[in-house]
Order: structure tokens, then sequence, then C-alpha cells
């Protein structure tokens, strides 16, 4: 798989491009079809991970690697991260998927905490972590982490109260601390890490743990 990293300036955030290696298998019947085109025959499937912005560089991105933009994953429904879509919309025929029914008025594939898919021949995990926002979630693809703003290098999310800080701590130590061996982090904002560096020296989770044991009424089991 080929990985691109854009910048989005309206939101700060980050936005993925996952493309595949090799070309798309198509049925011999498209073959004889007069409204498939020979790079659509011969295009590779392509998922975006939150679309801030959608401007030329991404455009370029997907056009000059022959990329058939297949699904768009939302981890949240924050407007730097969802900004592009309706640009996104008026030019691919991309699938949605969110944990909301609809982003940007467009109607979504819903998905929730444990559900699997395919995009091709990538395999889709989902990873609910509410506590950033009630919709939050983590996509893992192969040894890869789309975060979103529930894990960034060195951070957690920002949340509106000690309820929603702790209900965050908890899933991110159940769901995603807790997995086996070693993954490639790519938050919502800033540079990726790895969740092995954020198991060690994540300073939002220290900084949790030390306000918990200064005060034992801080925890809240979720």
């Amino acid at each position: 798989m080929k990985l691109f990293f854009q910048y989005c300036p309206f939101g700060f955030s980050n936005c993925y491009i996952l493309g595949a290696e090799k070309e798309n298998e198509t049925p011999a019947e498209d073959y004889k079809n007069p409204h498939v085109s020979g790079n659509e025959l011969k295009s590779k499937t392509a998922i975006i991970v939150d679309p801030g912005n959608m401007g030329k560089a991404m455009l370029e991105t997907i056009e000059n690697n022959n990329f058939n933009l297949k699904a768009v994953l939302i981890t949240h429904d924050h407007l730097g991260h969802v900004k592009g879509l309706r640009t996104l919309k008026r030019i691919y025929n991309a699938e949605v998927f969110a944990v909301n029914q609809k982003i940007m008025d467009y109607k979504t594939n819903m998905v929730k905490d444990g559900d699997t898919f395919n995009v091709g021949d990538f395999l889709i995990e989902i990873i609910s972590i509410p506590g950033h926002s009630s919709d939050s979630v983590v996509y893992r693809i192969g040894t890869l982490l789309f975060t979103g703003d529930v894990l960034t290098a060195g951070l957690v999310g920002s949340t509106a109260s000690a309820y929603g800080a702790a209900t965050q701590m908890n899933k991110l130590r159940t769901r995603l601390l807790s997995l086996p061996g070693d993954y490639v982090v790519l938050p919502g904002h800033g540079p990726p890490s790895t969740l092995e560096a954020e198991r060690r020296f994540n300073a939002g989770i220290i900084r949790y743990e030390q306000n918990r044991t200064r005060r034992p009424g801080f925890k809240v089991d979720i």
C-alpha cells in the first residue's frame, strides 16, 4: 500500500490518502463495456481519511496515481476534519463511513465499535473511543491506526468534563493501548508516532494518571 499525507490549513489538521499498489481486478464483462474507460480498468483502490479540505495537491495525488477513490473514513464530525467532503463528493462517487448517519448532509455507511469491512483489499476495523466527541472512532488498517483527535503524538483528545476524560482514557487503555504489538499512529493533528511510544511517553496519559493518584475520587470506571 501507499500512504500519502496532506496538511489541511483550515483546521490545522491531517488528511491521509491510502492507495493500493496493484491495479483492480476487473470483471471480464467490463472489457466489453463502452462506458468503462481504460484508465478505470487499470485504476487502484484508494481510501481517504478526514478530508479537512480538498485542494489541488490532493486531487493531483489521486489522479497522478490513477487511484479509484472508493471510501471516505471520518474519525469524527468536527469541521476541520470534514470540510473538504462537499468538494470531494462533487468529483468522486466515494462512500462515506462514519458513526453519524449524515456528515455535511451526505448519508453515510454507519459504523460501530468492533465492525470490520473491506474496501478493495483493505480490511478496516472500527475502534470506538468516545470522549473528545461522542462519535470518535479509530480506523485500524493493517499496522496503521488513524486516530483522529483521541490520540496524537504526546497528547490525548481534549474533553469537556472529567466524565468525558475518564471515558476516553478507559477506552484508550482497553481498546487501543492494549493492542498486541506495535502500530503506526496517524493522528488528526501533528506528527505521526507509534503506539509503543505513546504507551511509554504520552504526556496526556501520564498527566491523567498523576491527577488520578493525587485525587482518588477522580477515577471513573466505565
